[in-house]
């Protein structure tokens, strides 16, 4: 009954803006997520019982299932990895391989960033401290240098629940994805790179490191990822090949090889059998597991109430271009929240059927790139974002003299994003 008095747009609109609310009240981004879905539904004249179903069928899909086995098993080998310490045996191992406390300095939090952990960066800090001051960084710039680096790969490396989130709802294959949005990691480390370069003072060239090069055994240190990239995407091709009609074939192979990984890890450390079970059963598992599944049932929803059709009818009406919705709602939730698989989530269902109605025969993959670029650019300029807040304490900088030195990297990311999404449209 909503529909006869209230355009679609404003409908959607208002369940948008709860959402934003309820996460600046600090709501759970699950429970957020699922009254999102309720509300969603009602305003769009599905019933209770057929709110409900969509939200089983959801629930129950076999992509959903896989998606949240990969973000658990995801999150438990990187506590792996560091509580049983083998992430500072990468690290310093790789230390000893680099003279240039600089290169060290950038590559260090880069190396972090390979694993999602949250608040990660934190993890890097007192190294990138250690290094900047043989570099001569003041603190501020310090703090830039261990934050922007080390989210450098989030656009396309495969252990990130946002990229993850993002081909299941697009469904998009994870290959092409990588392919396409690895060019923005070398972007985004050329753009910090050239900032912090903008201010160098002269280096101290660490010659101490040299005698303790140990390349075989950073290697080694890095097996427990190697398995899960090479041996998940191979076996995720080898069961797609054999078995062609399998939906979940290259999850499966993902999921296997994180199996392997974390069981690599326990047996090869001697992981304590109390600290495997604390990290099974965590409430933080829980939290991701419940968010995955409100997000899909939002999804799911949005498809069964017909949402989109309606709300593409009112943008063609208005004539706003479809790229600027999808800069304008992914970048909005992305400052608010300063986490991606909140942007990808909440606005990505919406996005991508707009964008197939209202561009009809366009590619989707230029129009994921620019949603999701821009909209981690708003996660990277977010107040909230953990990463944030968590190095600037440790560094004792206040907010405003870090984003003096952030804001034109972030501002320089977006513009070769959009110069980006201008070539991919002309190739694709």
């Amino acid at each position: 009954m909503f529909g006869i008095h209230i355009p679609a747009l404003i409908r959607l609109l208002a369940v948008f803006v709860l959402i934003l609310f309820l996460i600046r009240k600090k709501v759970s981004l699950g429970n957020t997520f699922f009254i999102g879905t309720v509300c969603m539904g009602l305003v769009f004249g599905l019933g209770p019982l057929a709110i409900g179903k969509s939200v089983l069928t959801s629930c129950t899909h076999v992509k959903t299932l896989a998606l949240t086995a990969i973000v658990v098993l995801i999150l438990i080998l990187s506590s792996s990895l560091d509580r049983s310490g083998q992430m500072r045996v990468m690290l310093d191992a790789f230390k000893g391989l680099i003279r240039s406390p600089r290169l060290n300095l950038v590559l260090f939090p880069s190396l972090i960033g390979l694993l999602p952990m949250p608040g990660g960066a934190i993890f890097s800090a007192p190294m990138v401290k250690e290094l900047g001051a043989r570099s001569g960084y003041s603190p501020a710039r310090l703090s830039y240098v261990n934050y922007w680096f080390r989210h450098v790969w989030e656009f396309w490396w495969p252990l990130y629940p946002g990229v993850l989130l993002t081909t299941t709802l697009a469904g998009i294959d994870i290959i092409r994805f990588m392919g396409f949005m690895f060019p923005l990691s070398i972007l985004a480390l050329g753009v910090g790179f050239v900032f912090l370069k903008a201010d160098t003072p002269p280096e101290q060239r660490d010659d101490a490191a040299a005698p303790s090069r140990q390349p075989v055994r950073f290697l080694i240190s890095l097996v427990p990822v190697l398995i899960v990239i090479i041996g998940g995407l191979g076996t995720g091709f080898f069961l797609s090949a054999i078995f062609s009609d399998w939906m979940i074939a290259k999850e499966v192979g993902l999921i296997l090889s994180l199996l392997v990984s974390i069981a690599f890890v326990w047996i090869r450390t001697g992981m304590d059998k109390n600290a495997c079970r604390e990290m099974l059963f965590n409430r933080n598992l829980m939290n991701m597991i419940y968010m995955i599944l409100t997000i899909l049932m939002f999804k799911e929803v949005l498809e069964q109430g017909d949402a989109v059709t309606a709300v593409t009818g009112d943008l063609l009406h208005l004539h706003i271009p479809v790229a600027a919705i999808v800069m304008i709602l992914p970048f909005l939730v992305g400052v608010v929240t300063g986490i991606t698989i909140a942007f990808v989530g909440s606005t990505f269902p919406i996005l991508i059927p707009l964008i197939q109605a209202m561009d009809p025969g366009a590619a989707l993959m230029p129009y994921m790139m620019l949603g999701l670029s821009i909209g981690f650019v708003g996660v990277l300029v977010s107040p909230v974002h953990l990463c944030f807040i968590l190095t600037n304490e440790y560094f004792r900088v206040d907010t405003a003299t870090v984003y003096a030195v952030l804001v034109k990297p972030a501002l320089g990311l977006g513009a070769m994003a959009l110069v980006y999404y201008a070539v991919l449209r002309a190739i694709i």
